[in-house]
């Protein structure tokens, strides 16, 4: 029996031993953990810091302009936007065009086929022989009238015959120029069974809807051709912000699928209607868009900027994010060999251009200084 005890005696020792050991290190790891990170001392040597790039500054004060965000698109004006269609109808006959393939106003961008306008062109040289006929009866009448020799009624309908003729005639003509038709061709006995398509404005084609063979009516689009050379931006500013936007007022906008370059504009027109989302169409003008390939329907972020204010600040990368909260490592002290931060707590305001505004400057000495380049990776360590 006191074997036994000899041998379990020390066992319990051993056992109680360690579990306070492990009490202690449980309690200084929930000491550390609870620790507030505003009472963290950091020290580096000389060499340290030169080593890694560090660098300490004061604050700065910098504008931080106010903005409204919009979204919008890239487009042109309705008389930078033609869509050409068939006037009477038709078969595609030819069309060697690409979407992307430039043209010039005026240029002939392809031919439709219809047996209609052969019957259209024979009407015209037929009104066009009566016309001579019933003009040489109407002067007749007139000559007749005046000297009492024809009745009244006959000089009418001869006037009525003649005049009703007339505007059969400019009918048909001008029905012969919508369809790209040459009347003078045509009273030359050149009958023609197409008709062109010309472009009505200078741009770029976007859309060709047919191809050879296909039918087309009067109200069916073939090709649509966009001037980008008056590209403008179109916005949409939400009711709550509208007030703040004034004509000449600066748009910076991204094209997120596109690029990370930051581009300008400038507030032209506003919207007096409001939109069934709630929101007013802003106008913007471009700036400097011959250095830069805009394309219409391309989508825009913007933000309009309504005013400037100014605030002390640092660059964004001195900020360290903590538990949810913000951290400056402010400079205590500096030796020859030694360098002192310390972790402070702030609250920050808006961003722009890489700096960051601070709101309360009171937790911070006066002459304050800042390690603004390598915060991050020493709190990190």
């Amino acid at each position: 029996m006191n074997r036994i005890l000899y041998y379990f005696i020390p066992l319990i020792l051993l056992i109680g031993i360690a579990s306070c050991k492990n009490a202690e290190t449980t309690a200084i790891s929930e000491s550390q953990k609870n620790a507030e990170p505003g009472d963290t001392i950091i020290e580096l040597s000389k060499e340290q810091f030169e080593q890694n790039g560090m660098s300490v500054s004061s604050l700065e004060e910098k504008v931080f302009p106010e903005m409204v965000q919009a979204n919008g698109l890239i487009d042109v004006p309705p008389a930078n936007r033609a869509v050409v269609s068939a006037p009477l109808g038709g078969y595609i006959k030819n069309t060697h065009l690409l979407i992307g393939d430039r043209v010039r106003k005026g240029q002939t961008l392809g031919t439709i086929e219809n047996p209609d306008f052969v019957s259209l062109q024979q009407e015209y040289l037929e009104i066009k022989e009566q016309l001579t006929y019933l003009k040489s009866e109407y002067e007749r009448q007139q000559i007749l009238i005046k000297e009492n020799i024809s009745s009244q009624k006959s000089f009418l309908r001869a006037e009525s015959d003649y005049k009703k003729a007339e505007a059969t005639y400019n009918g048909l003509r001008k029905q012969l120029d919508l369809l790209n038709i040459s009347p003078q061709d045509v009273e030359k006995g050149i009958i023609s069974t197409t008709s062109a398509l010309i472009a009505p404005i200078s741009g770029s084609i976007t859309q060709v809807n047919v191809s050879l063979g296909t039918y087309v009516s009067p109200a069916t689009p073939i090709i649509e051709i966009v001037d980008n050379e008056h590209i403008h931006l179109e916005i949409s500013v939400f009711e709550k912000d509208i007030m703040k936007i004034q004509k000449g007022q600066e748009i910076l906008f991204k094209i997120p699928e596109a690029s990370a370059e930051t581009y300008r504009a400038e507030v032209y027109l506003i919207g007096n209607a409001i939109e069934e989302n709630r929101t007013i169409r802003v106008h913007g003008h471009l700036k400097d868009i011959s250095k830069h390939n805009f394309l219409t329907g391309m989508f825009v972020s913007a933000a309009i900027i309504t005013s400037d204010k100014s605030a002390m600040s640092i660059p964004t990368e001195a900020l360290v994010s903590l538990n949810d909260s913000l951290y400056l490592l402010l400079l205590e002290t500096e030796k020859d060999t030694m360098y002192r931060f310390k972790l402070v707590k702030v609250e920050t305001g808006d961003a722009y251009n890489g700096y960051t505004a601070i709101k309360s400057t009171d937790q911070l000495p006066e002459n304050a200084r800042i390690l603004t380049k390598g915060a991050f990776s020493l709190v990190g360590e």
